[in-house]
């Protein structure tokens, strides 16, 4: 099956900046994308779609002997995310040191580190700022009480001044040095991910059930050949969550009309998923793992902090479903291999910078290019099963395209090495049981 159609629907994290920028990032992207390949892509302007919930944009990609017409839902949350970060800074510091110290206590931490030791370094990280700023405010508050014992001021007096002096300092220190360190950013979202974990937010669960509605009529009514929800870092376990709610809506969503694929990029979804209180979420997931109408493939890089590298969603949650396992397909991808290396190593101590690269242009062509997986014309299931075809299909002579297009139409879906060569020399992951 070659696509012609193809209707992405995007799950964004728990980032701020929402439709405005990632518009225009995904503008700058495209072009890049379309100077590698020597293709021509164009971009629609974003319409609305839902109330300002969900915008939506065509693209136009033509290629020597394909052409493919993609239609891209950004579903939004960014409203709720900014409402978060405009908390005072004292109630996120408060609930996000009280939250850290529940789940050291309970184990949660624990299992993070067990899971993966640089996720857990990267959860406690914006704590660890917060105990350094707390620090040297403390010391220059103790040393303005010293100035006010040395010139008489009574003792109680002298304490509440040092304290109202620690407080107003350290606020203005968070402040002032969030550009660098995010640790507010990081604060309040741990927030938001142990309330949603817990079912303490409505608003985010009935917009979540809105989005699948949304999946369930674009199942109905689109002409497309492949349907692909995308779940990037966050947005990986909101999009579980919207596909396994579309089919409890449509239990035979994935047996008729397109077909739909789950595509998860630098996932997070233990950060979630190892609540105690999480058990809807790890039962949406025992129900993917065994859903025979939907393809789930999860892309992971060993040198992302922010997702779990070598992690197996299911087993790793430990959901047992026995030989009734077929998600996900777990796909290691090496940003070396798809970055110039003077740009790589300009940014690969940017955590951020390095966590977006999943939905960012290649600068070398490659069988992991979320532009191609996008606009391309080669539908993603066989793209995972022989991505030296689909590579060929993309970047070879006339011969070469032919013998890649027929590779495409034998290949088998549950190829496991095959996907892993896209992390060619990387350890191998854990796949499809």
């Amino acid at each position: 099956m070659r696509v012609q159609n193809r209707h992405i629907i995007y799950v964004q994290g728990y980032d701020p900046r929402g439709l405005a920028q990632y518009y225009r990032m995904f503008r700058t992207e495209l072009r890049k994308f379309g100077r590698l390949y020597h293709l021509t892509a164009s971009m629609g302007r974003p319409q609305n779609v839902s109330d300002g919930e969900i915008a939506s944009w065509n693209i136009e990609t033509q290629a020597d002997g394909w052409q493919t017409r993609t239609t891209y839902d950004f579903l939004r949350f960014e409203d709720f995310i900014q409402r978060d970060l405009a908390q005072p800074v004292w109630d996120t510091v408060f609930h996000a040191v009280l939250i850290y110290w529940r789940m050291m206590f309970n184990g949660t931490i624990a299992r993070f580190g067990k899971a993966n030791w640089r996720f857990a370094t990267f959860v406690t990280y914006p704590h660890l700022v917060l105990l350094a700023e707390a620090l040297c405010v403390a010391a220059v508050a103790w040393l303005f009480q010293k100035g006010l014992d040395a010139v008489g001021v009574p003792n109680p007096f002298r304490l509440l001044a040092a304290i109202a002096l620690f407080v107003a300092l350290l606020g203005t220190a968070l402040r002032y040095t969030e550009e660098r360190t995010y640790a507010l950013y990081l604060l309040r979202d741990h927030i938001w991910t142990w309330e949603f974990a817990h079912r303490r937010e409505p608003l985010w669960d009935q917009r979540i059930d809105r989005f699948a509605a949304h999946l369930r009529k674009v199942v109905s009514t689109s002409n497309a050949e492949e349907i692909v929800l995308v779940g990037h870092s966050s947005g990986s376990f909101l999009a579980t969550e919207i596909l396994a709610r579309a089919l409890k809506l449509d239990p035979a969503l994935g047996r008729h009309g397109p077909r739909v694929v789950l595509l998860t990029l630098g996932a997070n979804t233990p950060v979630a998923g190892y609540h105690a209180a999480a058990q809807h979420l790890r039962d949406h997931l025992r129900d993917l793992a065994i859903e025979p109408s939907i393809d789930w493939i999860d892309c992971q890089a060993r040198k992302d902090v922010m997702n779990f590298f070598q992690f197996d969603p299911i087993d790793g949650h430990g959901i047992d479903v026995g030989d009734k396992k077929r998600n996900p397909t777990i796909v290691p991808v090496r940003f070396r291999e798809i970055i110039a290396p003077e740009h790589y190593n300009l940014f690969r101590w940017q955590f951020f910078r390095v966590h977006f690269q999943f939905v960012m242009a290649n600068e070398r062509p490659h069988a992991y290019d979320f532009f191609m997986i996008v606009c391309g014309p080669v539908p993603l299931r066989e793209r995972m099963a022989a991505p030296d075809a689909a590579l060929a299909v993309a970047t070879g002579d006339g011969a070469a395209k032919e013998f890649g297009w027929r590779r495409l139409e034998n290949a088998t879906p549950r190829d496991q090495m095959a996907a892993q060569e896209l992390g060619d020399r990387e350890p191998p992951a854990r796949s499809r049981g």
